[in-house]
């Protein structure tokens, strides 16, 4: 099969206006690709495809599809880079419907952009079956012609590092236990020499006073794990690396709070901060990214039974801090309270957490975009650039004293972990209470409730998790490292 992009034309009489690759495809049929465009009616919306059959010996299919306005660039009000967005979306909805004529190979127009059109490509054919018997045929996407075979590469890497946190975080949580999490990871970095995975046992946690984490992980038979990831890519491996820690909750029931049962099954997914930052580390090791990176990931799951968390309790964190644990279902904070005090031992550059934190965020921003909370305006503005090239997009929330107070006000301890007016700003005293454990100058908190799952949002992501942010991730370490380059 082979997939060809048409760009949307100012009059709807217009002649169509191929691609480069798609006017070279019409020479060789002899304008007959042009001719059957222009008699099957209107000229192609955005997003939308036409299906030709016989054109030529080597592709029996041809999908015709809309590509929008040439030449859309950003767009300041989206805070996107439209094009690229546009490529994403008419290159995932062709290569679809190759499959569904169940060709196994598919030829994909690069646009202008090799990278976008593979991220479209590899991203809208990703579906989890792993567990089906009756599979959806797998397609192979390659790119037409020669032209741009670097950014095309670039672009699959960037895609798989996202299905791979889409896989981790749709596989059910019998499947996907702390201990499975860790082991999936490792065998993804084995082939490279540059780095290192120490899977951490109880007992280590136990001796580095993780008295937070291990207060969330008691109410499982599920023992917990922390995940430590190095990668030393950098000219010097003593440089200050990027920390990445990412909530690990495989699955989250709520504990003693327990959740409503309605949805509960979605909480297999509440390890997508680790997901997407482990992700994000594979992905920066396949590209050979010239800086340093470690990854953190405390993974447990929070259960109800006669040893958990009881609303009340007082359980002390790393850093010495008591917290009073007044509502059990706020535990990836604890997690990740625990995990940030450790990533100060590493003289970051900067440290980015990511969380399926709150139920809060996705009531503020919906799935548009990932809320960021930070103490550093470098950092917000790197993360913010980043997103505008992906699609996938980032939007600041306040870090203000006025949520400090919602949780250092406490009866029993020196922190609360939820604030004090229940409801009111919940993703912003979430923040809150995780600035008490951070003493760093960049620091990012990553609330990615909002973006967990896809219903229809994204169109070139089917229904279901969405592994987001994790390509917004790896083009911020890329721009970090070009960073310590220059």
């Amino acid at each position: 099969g082979l997939v060809l992009g048409v760009y949307s034309t100012e009059k709807d009489d217009g002649a169509a206006q191929f691609t480069s690759a798609g006017d070279a495809f019409d020479r060789l049929v002899s304008g007959k690709l042009r001719a059957l465009l222009s008699l099957c009616g209107p000229p192609l919306k955005k997003g939308k495809t036409r299906i030709f059959h016989g054109l030529h010996q080597d592709f029996p299919s041809v999908v015709v599809v809309g590509l929008g306005k040439k030449n859309a660039g950003i767009n300041e009000q989206e805070n996107w880079n439209e094009g690229k967005e546009n490529i994403r979306t008419a290159i995932a909805v062709g290569c679809r419907q190759i499959q569904d004529l169940e060709i196994p190979c598919v030829e994909v127009d690069p646009c202008g952009d090799a990278q976008a059109a593979a991220e479209g490509a590899v991203l809208g054919l990703h579906e989890y079956n792993e567990l089906k018997q009756k599979k959806k045929p797998v397609v192979t996407p390659q790119l037409h012609g020669s032209a741009e075979s670097e950014a095309w590469q670039k672009g699959v890497l960037y895609a798989e590092g996202q299905n791979l946190a889409r896989y981790l975080m749709e596989a059910p949580a019998n499947y996907i236990t702390p201990i499975k999490f860790a082991e999936h990871i490792e065998q993804k970095l084995r082939s490279f020499s540059n780095v290192k995975v120490h899977i951490r046992p109880e007992s280590w946690i136990t001796t580095q006073e993780m008295g937070a984490f291990l207060s969330v992980a008691k109410g499982s038979v599920e023992p917990p794990i922390f995940l430590e990831i190095h990668y030393l890519g950098g000219a010097n491996t003593d440089d200050s690396p990027l920390v990445f820690v990412g909530k690990g909750v495989t699955f989250d029931s709520g504990g003693i709070s327990l959740k409503p049962s309605s949805g509960m099954d979605a909480m297999r997914a509440d390890m997508g901060g680790a997901a997407t930052v482990c992700s994000a580390i594979v992905t920066a090791a396949a590209l050979n990214l010239p800086l340093n990176i470690i990854g953190l990931a405390p993974l447990c799951e929070n259960m109800p039974s006669g040893k958990a968390n009881k609303p009340g309790d007082v359980v002390r964190a790393k850093n010495g801090k008591t917290i009073q644990v007044d509502n059990t279902d706020a535990e990836g904070r604890l997690l990740l309270a625990d995990a940030l005090c450790y990533a100060h031992n590493f003289n970051a550059r900067a440290i980015v957490n990511a969380a399926t934190l709150t139920g809060a965020m996705d009531v503020a921003l919906g799935s548009a975009a990932t809320g960021v909370f930070t103490n550093s305006s470098w950092l917000w503005t790197h993360l913010y650039e980043a997103s505008i090239l992906t699609g996938d997009r980032v939007w600041r929330m306040p870090l203000f004293e006025h949520y400090t107070k919602q949780v250092t006000d406490c009866p029993l301890a020196d922190v609360s972990n939820i604030g004090k007016y229940s409801r009111a700003g919940g993703a912003c005293t979430a923040a809150a209470f995780l600035k008490q454990f951070v003493t760093a100058s960049h620091w990012a908190h990553l609330d990615i409730a909002g973006v967990m799952s896809n219903k229809d949002e994204v169109p070139y992501l089917r229904k279901g998790m969405a592994g987001r942010p994790t390509r917004t991730l790896v083009e911020f370490a890329a721009r970090l490292s070009q960073d310590s380059h220059n």
